[in-house]
């Protein structure tokens, strides 16, 4: 099925376009430009679509690889309302309460609820005047939500003139874009606890507290104020819902087939066959493409430019299909150390496994039973890691039995004994299976020399090349994935002689002037 537009809105009606790679910016990106027009082909080597966003299913269990946070709910409606859809059309969500449980090493544990009101209750539990305090940060993070996503997220500001904009001057006003979270949030809280509530979502982000702008305190916003979700069936889920959308738009999505190589024209080169499209758009990270795909003088970057980036964590995960109850661990859970400097130092600054590890631990389980077997539960443990680390079999073992010691040590829950199905993932599977540069799990860390513009252009050094995902703008994470499809079909249809506002934002603006307030 295609959807029903007007000409003016179908400006590629002529065109051609594949995709390489189907995981979630390929598939948005696949959306948009079909949506528009192009007659669309997604090629994906892996057998299912998804990239790192994928799904295990095995004895009755149902694990999410990749994502497990459904943050950012009116993105993802803002997504599937340019196409006349909606959430509800794919999936099912539900509201987590708490939204995650907090386990530090001293045994103090903490909810954190869905209510802002028992949210203040906690914070002021913690430190005098912090639920005051809160109101304060969390007005300051509102406002860098409503400046980061106006100005940084929903526009497209790939390119350094695009900063040079009247608005985002304006959008500048009392908010510290070249501080650290670190310092911006310490003007506000004294308890080193309180500190790591409020950004721990920096992970997401693949970053750490000394190397991440102020900006993106906007993720207390997203975290505290927007709420937490669970797509029923897992985040998974999602990735389905985006590709049947892609489908439905008349993209052709084609797995099991390997890109080789990009030349000029542009050309595609397969494993199976050769394809000449008016445009191509890589999924595929562009240091991959780069230095595996394209020819020397079809690249716009140079190895040391590569070698010289900061990339995000990657991960050791397990995927623990787990006999009997795993009480007291909630859907999302944290582990953490009330000091979490060294973890981030073995990371960032002196790459090394780390000794006193803060981890995240997700039992969908608890929230939806179709994941696991009748009196079983679904694992996953996800521990950040630096990204070029050494994971052989061996590291591998020790680290898994450091942790599954840790977990008993620290939550009361012992796994050991009860694991009748496991699956694991590491440095080494992020580099072999999804060709990311140093077994990254993430991408490009959201630092400062690496935020907005200063990201990899999204146009590729061939004409008719562009990029698509947490390499390029806006960054990293599944909502950023579907507005960096977006904007990728803009820079296409642009580049056409159409216009670089998108069709949503063009649909909105002849609905109603600008007032001043946050729209998504």
């Amino acid at each position: 099925m295609t959807c029903d537009t007007h000409d003016d809105e179908r400006p590629l009606a002529d065109e051609s376009a594949v995709v390489v790679g189907a995981g979630l910016g390929g598939l948005s990106a696949a959306c948009h430009l079909a949506d528009r027009g192009a007659d669309v082909e997604v090629i994906e080597r892996n057998s299912r679509v998804g990239g790192v966003a994928n799904r295990i299913e095995t004895g009755g269990f149902r694990f999410d690889t990749g994502p497990s946070w459904y943050l950012m709910p009116e993105t993802f409606e803002r997504f599937f309302d340019a196409f006349d859809r909606s959430p509800e059309d794919y999936y099912d969500l539900t509201r987590l309460d708490p939204q995650y449980r907090l386990f530090w090493r001293d045994g103090d544990r903490a909810d954190v609820p869905a209510d802002l009101d028992a949210v203040r209750d906690l914070f002021e539990s913690y430190e005098d005047g912090a639920a005051e305090a809160l109101d304060d940060y969390l007005a300051s993070a509102a406002e860098a939500y409503e400046v980061g996503t106006e100005r940084f997220v929903y526009e497209d500001r790939s390119r350094l003139r695009d900063l040079v904009d009247v608005d985002v001057v304006r959008s500048a006003r009392g908010l510290s874009l070249l501080g650290t979270m670190d310092d911006h949030v310490a003007g506000f809280f004294d308890s080193p606890k309180l500190r790591q509530i409020v950004q721990y979502s920096l992970v997401f982000l693949g970053g750490a507290p000394h190397n991440t702008p102020a900006l993106y305190s906007l993720m207390s916003y997203v975290d505290l104020e927007l709420g937490v979700y669970y797509p029923e069936g897992g985040m998974y889920s999602v990735v389905e819902g985006v590709a049947a959308l892609a489908t439905e738009l008349g993209a052709a999505v084609s797995t099991g087939e390997t890109v080789v190589g990009l030349d000029h024209g542009p050309t595609v080169e397969t494993d199976r066959r050769t394809l000449a499209p008016d445009r191509v758009v890589c999924n595929a990270n562009p240091a991959h493409v780069e230095r595996d795909l394209l020819p020397p003088e079809g690249r716009r970057y140079g190895d040391d430019y590569w070698d010289s980036r900061t990339y995000a964590p990657s991960a050791f995960l397990l995927y623990l299909g787990v006999e009997g109850s795993v009480d007291p661990l909630a859907h999302h859970s944290l582990v953490l150390p009330e000091d979490w400097g060294p973890h981030f130092a073995s990371i960032f600054d002196d790459p090394a496994w780390p000794d006193t590890p803060s981890y995240y631990v997700n039992v969908p389980s608890a929230t939806d039973e179709t994941v696991a077997p009748d009196g079983c539960e679904t694992v996953v443990v996800l521990v950040p890691v630096a990204p070029g680390l050494d994971d052989d079999a061996a590291r591998r073992a020790a680290f898994r039995d450091q942790i599954l010691d840790d977990l008993e040590c620290h939550t009361g829950v012992d796994l050991r004994g009860r694991i009748v199905v496991e699956r694991q993932a590491s440095v080494s599977t992020f580099a072999d299976r999804f060709a990311l540069p140093e077994g990254t799990a993430l991408g490009l860390a959201h630092t400062l020399r690496q935020t907005g513009p200063l990201r990899p252009s999204r146009r590729g050094g061939i004409d008719g090349l562009y990029y698509t995902g947490a390499f390029t703008g806006p960054g990293i994470g599944v909502p950023m994935a579907l507005l960096s499809g977006e904007q990728t079909a803009d820079a296409v249809v642009e580049d056409a002689g159409g216009s670089r506002l998108p069709r949503v934002a063009r649909s909105l603006a002849a609905a109603a002037p600008f007032d001043g307030g946050f729209r998504p």
